[in-house]
Parts: structure tokens; sequence; C-alpha cells
């Protein structure tokens, strides 16, 4: 028992903060200075539980294997984005938040994350194989779904709007359930890599895992990250508000917090030459995004009532171009190296500029 009280101190953490800041929200909130405070110490909090998530996320992964592993850490990663948006949204006028946080997620993932671990391995083991099947689906899928949702509607009458949100959400379901039976079965392999690891030493590390254990406080610790997200929704808003910095940067923020867990994940297997498992973090997480919050918010925003819009930015639009243009020459030999992680990082970088001087919108 007191094992399980120091390894899960982040729950008790958690409850301490909501005790202390609750009971004090709107006095906080007519303070600039604690409001500000209040902020970095939910966000820390926040940050602290997701990492807790990802250690779960990781357990869970190493006991069932891949693809399973990754899907469970990209599933949970997308669980959180999902609860932070909603609650954020029912906090905020801006129709662009869910379209924002996709698109930073997206580019966090692919460009930041994806780009880090390679610059990372390629400095400690040069050139870092992978099944190049499993980029070439992703990519793929990642191109289609944001094609239809986020270019497609631009010729979509205002008329049509409603109908085709709808459209869209099905689809999307429908494509996520096929990706995910496809990854699971009937091509399991293309997200596979042989590294040659005794099996005999894997099934013992997997036999001492409890299961159960982890994803009983798996889930608890993302219920507390909602109902931290709620109250960071509110700080944040006055924030923005009254700093008058760009709203892009709410969104960049809950992109930073659901891709934690995956960064910390990523860069440990790309130090230990385990590119697949990259591969499938970094690109799983940026087609779960896409697959599953877009419905999720469509289905939130069709319930309240709430105005919603996915159609992307100029800005946004040429740098996912680029940025998926660099995917498809890189990751078509299943090699990764230091130049394409820089690349990719570089391209990360600029997005980060354009998110902090408002030109993203």
């Amino acid at each position: 028992m007191l094992n399980v009280l120091k390894n899960e101190k982040v729950i008790f953490i958690s409850f301490i903060a909501l005790l202390i800041l609750t009971p004090f929200e709107h006095q906080i909130l007519h303070a600039s200075l604690f409001n500000t405070l209040a902020l970095f110490f939910i966000f820390g909090v926040i940050m602290y539980s997701a990492v807790n998530v990802a250690h779960h996320a990781e357990m869970l992964a190493e006991k069932y294997g891949e693809p399973y592993g990754t899907m469970i850490l990209t599933t949970s990663a997308v669980i959180v984005e999902v609860l932070m948006i909603g609650i954020m949204m029912t906090h905020s006028e801006n129709i662009n938040l869910a379209r924002d946080t996709i698109v930073a997620a997206v580019l966090l993932d692919i460009n930041g994350l994806l780009g880090l671990a390679a610059i990372i391995g390629g400095i400690k083991h040069g050139e870092q194989d992978y099944n190049f099947d499993s980029t070439n689906s992703y990519i793929a899928m990642i191109i289609v779904a944001m094609g239809i949702a986020m270019v497609l509607p631009m010729f979509v009458p205002a008329g049509m709007h409603e109908t085709y949100l709808i459209f869209l959400a099905v689809m999307f379901i429908f494509m996520f359930v096929i990706f995910t039976r496809i990854q699971i079965k009937e091509h399991s392999y293309f997200f596979q890599y042989d590294y040659k690891i005794g099996v005999k030493e894997e099934l013992k590390t997997h036999g001492r895992i409890n299961g159960i254990y982890h994803i009983c406080f798996l889930i608890a610790t993302i219920v507390l990250i909602g109902f931290l997200s709620e109250l960071m929704s509110v700080f944040m808003a006055e924030s923005l508000r009254s700093s008058g910095l760009p709203l892009a940067l709410g969104a960049l923020a809950v992109a930073v917090i659901s891709a934690s867990p995956e960064l910390l994940t990523a860069v440990k297997s790309a130090a230990a030459n385990r590119m697949q498992t990259v591969i499938n973090i970094a690109l799983g997480a940026s087609l779960s995004t896409v697959l599953l919050t877009i419905p999720a918010m469509i289905v939130l925003a069709l319930v309240t009532h709430h105005e919603i819009n996915f159609v992307l930015s100029p800005v946004q639009l040429v740098l996912l171009l680029i940025t998926f243009l660099a995917s498809i020459v890189h990751f078509a030999d299943g090699q990764s190296n230091v130049l394409e992680g820089a690349i990719h990082f570089i391209i990360f970088i600029v997005f980060i500029f354009f998110t902090f001087t408002g030109l993203i919108g």
C-alpha cells in the first residue's frame, strides 16, 4: 500500500491543487498576477499528470506489445486532448480552437516529436531502421483525413455545413475502425520491426506487469486532468484576453500537454534504437488526433449548439503541405537520420514563430 501511495503521488498532488484553487477561482480571476501564477501552476500539474499517463501507458505497452502498446499510448493522449478541447470550448468563443489544436498536435507530433527523436537517435546510432509500410499507411491516412475535414469544407455551401459535419463524423469513425482493424489484424506486420529481442526475457517482463493496476490509475489520472483542465481553461481565457496574446497559444498549450507523454516515450525509444516505436507513436498520435478529435468535437458542437470551424488558414495549409511533402520524401526508404530530423524540427520552429506572432490563424 505504501508503495502504491509513493508511486501514485501525482494523484494526491492533483487533488491538493483542485482543493486549493477551486474555492478561490473567482478571486484569482480578478487579480492578473495570481491568475498568471495559477495558470502556470495548473499547467505544471497537468504536465506532471500527463507524464504519469505516459508511465502507465508504457507499462501496458510493454505488457501487450506492438502495435497494441503504442495504440494504448496514443489513444490515452488523444483522450486527454479531446477532454481538454471540449472543456475549453465551453469557456471560449474561439470557433477555431479545435482546428488550431488539431493542426498544432499534428505539426508537433510529426515535426517536433519525430524530428527531435530522429536527431537524438541519429546522433547516437546513425541511420535507424523501421518498417516503411507503416509510415506510408499513416501518412496516406492523415493526408486524406485532413483533406476531407479541413480543405474540402472550403467548397461546401453554408446551407450544407451541418450536414457535412455529420457526414464527417460518421466517415471518421468508419475510417478509425477500419484502420484499427488493419493495424491489429490483416496488416499488423506493417507496424512492427524485428529488433532481435530475446523472446523469453520479454515474456518474463510481461508476466510481472499488473495490467488492471495500470489501467485503473491511467483512467484515474485522465479524469483528474479533466477537472484540472476545467480550471486551466478559465484562467487561460482570462490571461490571453488581458495580455492580448494570440488565441492559438491556448491550442498549442493543449497540444503540448497531450503530446508530453508521447514525447518522453519517443525520445527514450529513439535513444534505445527503436525507431519503429517512435514512428508508431508520432504518426499514430497524429492520425488518432484527426480521426477521434474531429468527430468528438462535431458531436459536442451539435449538442451544445457551439459554432465550430475546421477550415485551415492559409499559413496552416502551407505548413501542412510542407510537412507532408517532406514526410513523403523522408519516410519512403525505411531509415531515419539526423538531417531528416533536423529538417522536420525546423518546420516545427517555423510553426512556433507563426503561432507566437499571431499569424497562424
